[in-house]
C-alpha cells in the first residue's frame, strides 16, 4: 500500500517544479520574437556606438564638405546632402535620437496609463468615474492636429516637449485596457485577503495587482514606444521639431526641401523612412510575441508532421 501512495505522490511532485527560464525559452520559441528583438538590439547597438559603424573620414556627421549633391560611391555610401554632409554617417548617428524618443515617451506614456487606469479600476465610485471620464476626452479627441498644434505653440523645435506631447496624447488607450484587466481582478480571493490582512491601497495595487499585468504593461508600452516613433517622425518631417539636431524625421524634412528625388538622390529619402519602419517593426513584432507569449489562444496552429509508418 505505501508502495501505491509513493508511487502516485512522485508525479504531483514532479509538476509542481516550474521550468527555470520558461519566459527566456518562449521568446526564443517564438520567430516574431527573435526577429523584433534582433531588429531592436541592432538599434541600440547603433544608438551607442554609432562611431563603431561609421568610416573614420566621417565622424562629423554635421561637416559640410565640398561635394554637395553625390550619388552612392565608395567614399560615401549612400550620397552627400545640399551641403555635402555624408547621409550613412547621418543615419547612423541619426538613431540615438529616434530612440531615446522612442524609450523616454513610451515608457511616460505607460506609466501615465498604469497610474490612471489601475487606480481608476481598483478605487472605483467617484475617482472611476472621473478618470475614466477624463480617459474617454483623451480617446475622442482628434491626436494628430492636437499634437500639431501643442508642438508648435508650446515650444517649436524643443525636444523635450515634443516627448511630453507624445506622452499626453499615448496614454488613454493604454489606460482603457488597464481598466479593464484591474477590473477583472479587483474581487480576485488574493486581493480580499490583503484587503483582510489590513494593507494599504499602495501595497495592494503596486505588490499584488501589476505583477499580474506584467504581460499588458510590456505589450502596452510597445505599442507606445511604436507610436512615438512613427509620430515624431512625422512631427520632425513637418519642420516642427529643431531642424539642427540629428533624428530620421530630420533628415526626412531636409531631403523634402532640398530635393533629393529631385536630383536623383532616392537613397537620402528612403534611409530614413525605412529606418523608422524597421524600428517600428521591431517594436510591432515584440507586441504581437508578447500577446502570443502571454495568451495561448493567440498563438498560431503548428501542424505536426504526420510520422511515415516504418
Amino acid at each position: 500500500m505505501s508502495a501505491v501512495v509513493a508511487g502516485a505522490s512522485a508525479p504531483v511532485t514532479g509538476a509542481t517544479r516550474r521550468p527555470r527560464g520558461g519566459l527566456f525559452r518562449a521568446i526564443l520559441r517564438n520567430r516574431k520574437a527573435v526577429v523584433g528583438a534582433a531588429l531592436l538590439l541592432l538599434f541600440i547597438l547603433l544608438a551607442a556606438f554609432p562611431g563603431l559603424f561609421v568610416p573614420g573620414a566621417h565622424h562629423d556627421p554635421q561637416a559640410i564638405g565640398d561635394l554637395p549633391l553625390q550619388h552612392p560611391s565608395g567614399s560615401h555610401w549612400l550620397g552627400t546632402t545640399g551641403l555635402g554632409q555624408d547621409v550613412y554617417a547621418q543615419l547612423i548617428y541619426s538613431t540615438r535620437e529616434s530612440l531615446v524618443i522612442a524609450v523616454v515617451a513610451g515608457l511616460g506614456a505607460t506609466v501615465l496609463s498604469v497610474v490612471i487606469g489601475v487606480s481608476a479600476a481598483y478605487l472605483g465610485g467617484f475617482a472611476d468615474d472621473g478618470l475614466s471620464m477624463l480617459t474617454d476626452i483623451f480617446l475622442v479627441l482628434p491626436t494628430f492636429p492636437l499634437i500639431i498644434v501643442l508642438a508648435t505653440y508650446a515650444g517649436k523645435g524643443n525636444l523635450t516637449v515634443i516627448i511630453i506631447v507624445l506622452i499626453l496624447t499615448g496614454w488613454s488607450y493604454g489606460a482603457r485596457q488597464m481598466r479593464a484587466q484591474a477590473m477583472s481582478l479587483r474581487n480576485r480571493d488574493f486581493l480580499e485577503s490583503a484587503r483582510v490582512r489590513g494593507e494599504r491601497r499602495s501595497y495592494i495595487i503596486v505588490v499584488e495587482v501589476l505583477p499580474t499585468m506584467i504581460s499588458l504593461i510590456v505589450a502596452n508600452f510597445l505599442g507606445a514606444a511604436l507610436y512615438s516613433v512613427l509620430t515624431a517622425a512625422g512631427l520632425q518631417f513637418l519642420g516642427l521639431g529643431d531642424p539642427n539636431s540629428l533624428s530620421w524625421g530630420t533628415m526626412l524634412y531636409w531631403a523634402q526641401n532640398q530635393g533629393a528625388l529631385v536630383n536623383g538622390l532616392p537613397a537620402w529619402a528612403l534611409s530614413p523612412g525605412l529606418a523608422v519602419a524597421l524600428l517600428g517593426v521591431s517594436f510591432a513584432l515584440l507586441n504581437y510575441a508578447f500577446d502570443e507569449i502571454s495568451n495561448p489562444a493567440l498563438r498560431p496552429v503548428r501542424r505536426r508532421r504526420a510520422r511515415t509508418a516504418s
